[in-house]
């Protein structure tokens, strides 16, 4: 979050009135700067709700991708399951060459089910290591992986912008209490 150059301005006879009001209890400055941090954590929370819609719905699409894929090889099994009972049949039947059609087409759809077999397998990894596992911050509305080792996490935590946004909520509130 960089916010460029800051635009106050930095005298020392503006500090001096600040020390003399906060003093008095002047609580103007206090209001101005209330007012900045609230925009400051008010996009902070923002940030925070959108990152969560934004997993869970990738959540969403990922679990709907994988489990049609799924649903398509259970369906090619019932398929394949069913010819194989009829071709049986047929052959106790005595009807060998219809029999033997029918174990052709299953043929057909078991290499149809191995291909969707393949794409599933091959969606799995690809969705896991897209989707990382994450959550989001509730501080700082960084990303964070949920296996991430003891170091990462640390140094998130220890990280300028996390506690940047601890100094500001804190700063927030001991405004408000004022």
């Amino acid at each position: 979050m960089d916010l460029g150059e800051c635009t106050k301005i930095h005298d020392l006879a503006l500090r001096a009135d600040y020390e003399i009001a906060s003093k008095e209890r002047d609580l103007f400055f206090e209001l101005d700067a209330m007012d900045h941090l609230e925009s400051f954590i008010a996009e902070c929370d923002r940030r925070t709700e959108l990152a969560k819609k934004r997993l869970a719905e990738t959540q969403e699409e990922i679990s709907a991708e994988v489990s049609a894929k799924a649903e398509k090889v259970h369906e090619l099994n019932e398929e394949i399951g069913k010819l194989l009972a009829k071709a049986e049949q047929l052959g106790a039947e005595g009807n060998v060459d219809e029999s033997q059609k029918i174990l052709m087409e299953v043929e057909k759809v078991r290499a149809k089910k191995k291909e969707a077999e393949e794409e599933y397998r091959n969606s799995m990894p690809a969705s896991s290591f897209q989707q990382q596992k994450l959550r989001v911050c509730e501080v700082c509305s960084a990303y964070l992986g949920l296996h991430d080792n003891d170091r990462r996490l640390a140094d998130h935590f220890g990280g300028k912008l996390h506690l940047g946004f601890i100094q500001i909520r804190e700063k927030l509130d001991q405004l408000r209490s004022r």
